[in-house]
């Protein structure tokens, strides 16, 4: 890999009390690290509402999104990830971001955990999920299982990352996609309750 390269495919967090310390990937091509274009476009999108806020990061990878989040002022973020490269990423990257609380890393099933969140009572106000693009099954498997568990708090918003020709279902039991944005080989599904998105009365929003 050439010198630019590498480079262009630095992290970094973007904004608030850690902006500008980088982040490490874990090692190998089991993950994919999402652009700064990204990354920026989500907490754009978020606003205000990270601030306070209880942040899920499944398939968490680096812990980039979730850093991010508590960068930007959220109260908790959960992170988890079977990978154990991944998990021991995730804690190095909080520790060279100064980060030292408001945070638990749990290495496990991405679906047993949500079980036990479930079982916890937990609710978060915006679910980030970013499944392996090289499993096609797993995208439907985890938003049915996410839309049955009912974690996501009444106006938070769920976000899943697929890759441009997946489709995933537009209304669930307990959620409804609200907005679409593609970015190259990339798209970001975004999902509220039902309720939120009777009330804001809105078609998808695409670009």
């Amino acid at each position: 890999m050439t010198a630019k390269l590498k480079k262009e495919n630095q992290m970094r967090v973007i904004a608030g009390i850690a902006r500008g310390r980088r982040l490490k990937a874990p090692p190998g091509d089991t993950t994919r690290p999402v652009t700064d274009m990204i990354k920026e476009a989500l907490f754009n999108v978020w606003g205000q509402r990270v601030q306070g806020a209880a942040f899920l990061d499944l398939f968490a990878g680096s812990g980039s999104m979730g850093i991010e989040a508590l960068s930007r002022g959220a109260q908790t973020v959960i992170f988890v990830d079977n990978n154990a490269r991944a998990v021991a990423v995730i804690k190095d990257n909080l520790q060279n971001c100064h980060i030292s609380e408001g945070f638990e890393v749990y290495r496990n099933d991405v679906f047993r955990a949500i079980d036990i969140l479930q079982n916890r009572g937990a609710k978060f106000d915006i679910i980030y999920v970013d499944p392996p693009f090289t499993n096609e099954v797993i995208f439907d498997k985890v938003i049915k299982i996410l839309d049955e568990a009912q974690i996501l708090e009444q106006n938070g918003i769920m976000v899943i990352r697929t890759y441009k020709k997946k489709t995933l279902p537009v209304s669930l039991s307990n959620l409804s996609q609200y907005r679409k944005n593609d970015y190259g080989e990339s798209v970001l599904h975004y999902y509220r309750s039902n309720e939120e998105v009777r009330l804001n009365d809105g078609d998808i929003q695409n670009s």
